[in-house]
């Protein structure tokens, strides 16, 4: 099988090693000469997770084109702030009949449009029934290091996903599909913005209490939205809810944590992301995230109060005292 993978970022290359380990020629878009020539000639990913090998059947091409065309799937794992430009520039070049699956993670700022709104609106039509998503708890480093894994393959399409767990299913990593889309789409964006909570009480110095605090209260939160958006509440139970929620929330490896310990530790945003080499997605959703909710009238104190940290400048130990004396509420709501 011929993949072409749309994306040269760190999740985009593990799971782009994953399908290489299993014997697929998967072909990487980088916009970088250097990044692609470290991974042809060298087998390493020279600006992200430049210290691990990759297996000798992922290539990497600057050419958009020829990573696209003639392809029997195509994975897209680019930051999603660019991704609408990315599909206007290959939506006439597609295979009709190849697999699409996304991996990234976010909702557009200015749209307020969730991934798959994104390609539900740029591709035609005759596409939409190859579209799928893939979402769950899944640090990059740790596929690329075989470590067992589980993730959520959220399709429209039943033949689709379950097509594509056929393809992405292997001895460490294990995919469930689910035909709910939004759910996968929304535990993936908005657990990004709940770990900047956790990380912030981290780096405030509160403990696990608080951290539990913040977990559980933000997936109440995350449920809210989603039941707003029409999805299965079930579906935050799963890998791309609570597992990916907890992953991103306690793990050493979460790019929106470390974003959210450094301001609790006072540190300033534009300087946390001038030192990062990743792009943390959380930071654009949490604009996304606050505006989608006002829109819709769903109540998410947590992401309403990051956002005021990130955007307006407060303080996270006012952002701390304010969700400590919240009116008391029953459980749940």
């Amino acid at each position: 099988m011929k993949i072409g993978l749309i994306g040269s970022g760190s999740f985009g290359t593990a799971l782009g090693s994953l399908l290489a380990d299993k014997g697929y020629d998967v072909l990487m878009w980088t916009r970088s000469k250097d990044q692609m020539d470290s991974i042809n000639e060298h087998h390493k990913n020279n600006k992200h997770l430049s210290t691990l090998e990759l297996p000798p059947k992922l290539k990497a091409s600057q050419s958009l084109e020829e990573v696209v065309k003639d392809k029997e799937l195509i994975l897209s794992a680019p930051p999603s702030h660019v991704l609408t430009d990315i599909l206007r520039q290959i939506k006439e070049i597609l295979p009709k009949d190849a697999p699409i699956v996304s991996a990234s993670k976010g909702i557009e700022n200015e749209s307020l449009r969730m991934v798959s709104e994104i390609f539900e609106e740029e591709l035609p039509g005759r596409l939409h029934k190859n579209l799928s998503y893939l979402s769950g708890p899944s640090f990059a480093k740790e596929i690329i290091g075989r470590v067992p894994t589980v993730v959520s393959i959220a399709s429209k399409n039943e033949s689709t996903a379950k097509k594509v767990q056929e393809i992405f299913s292997f001895t460490y990593f294990r995919t469930y599909w689910t035909p709910d889309v939004v759910g996968v789409e929304l535990g993936g964006s908005l657990k990004n913005v709940i770990a900047i909570a956790a990380g912030v009480v981290d780096g405030l110095g509160q403990g696990q209490n608080t951290r539990a605090a913040v977990i559980t209260r933000g997936l109440n939160e995350m449920t809210r939205l989603g039941i707003k958006k029409g999805a299965d509440p079930m579906t935050f139970l799963g890998p791309s809810g609570i597992g990916d929620l907890v992953l991103t929330c306690c793990g050493d490896l979460s790019r929106n944590r470390t974003v959210g310990i450094k301001l609790g530790q006072g540190k300033k945003l534009k300087e946390i992301l001038e030192e990062m080499n990743e792009v943390a997605e959380g930071v654009k959703t949490t604009k996304s995230a606050y505006d989608l909710s006002k829109k819709l009238g769903v109540s998410m104190p947590i992401t309403e109060e990051v956002y005021k940290m990130i955007y307006e400048d407060k303080s996270p130990k006012e952002v701390m005292k304010d969700l400590m004396s919240r009116d008391l509420k029953r459980e749940g709501v």
